[in-house]
């Protein structure tokens, strides 16, 4: 995540603490998720960001103003969404293991339930910027 957004937004994002998230909740006004799976583990990842976020990373990438999440700022959300688990799957295939990835999903509205195609726990870690948080999911099947 932290790569993506410093490469491609020209800002750095800080981790926050990871924790077990209890709930389906949305903690975005759009969240992007995709799926991967290979013969060691199924999971997938979901990115909300609440308004703000999303709009000033569509600023800083494609240096246009938005005032609202349209088709645009969601097909932004898929792709970041897209390029976080890509990279993240040739990490892992540099340590043997071997997925596929699924296109993209985006969903829009604030506390709007995040479906994760397979049933696990949800790990949840929480970015800060300078314009506020945004937060990633990563769920494992059982």
């Amino acid at each position: 995540m932290v790569n993506v957004l410093s490469t491609m937004a020209q800002m750095q994002p800080k981790p926050g603490k990871p924790s077990l998230k209890q709930d389906d909740k949305a903690l975005g006004a759009v969240t992007g998720i995709i799926a991967m799976e290979g013969p060691q583990a199924k999971g997938s990842l979901a990115i909300s960001f609440p308004k703000a976020v999303i709009l000033d990373i569509h600023k800083r990438m494609l240096h246009e103003e938005k005032s609202e999440v349209d088709d645009m700022v969601k097909d932004l959300t898929g792709e970041l969404a897209n390029m976080v688990l890509g990279g993240a799957k040739r990490l892992l295939e540099e340590e043997g293991y071997s997925f596929g990835l699924t296109l993209p999903s985006v969903q829009a509205g604030d506390g709007e339930p995040v479906v994760h195609p397979y049933k696990g726990p949800k790990i949840l870690l929480p970015f800060s910027t300078d314009v506020g948080e945004f937060y990633v999911e990563i769920c494992f099947e059982n």
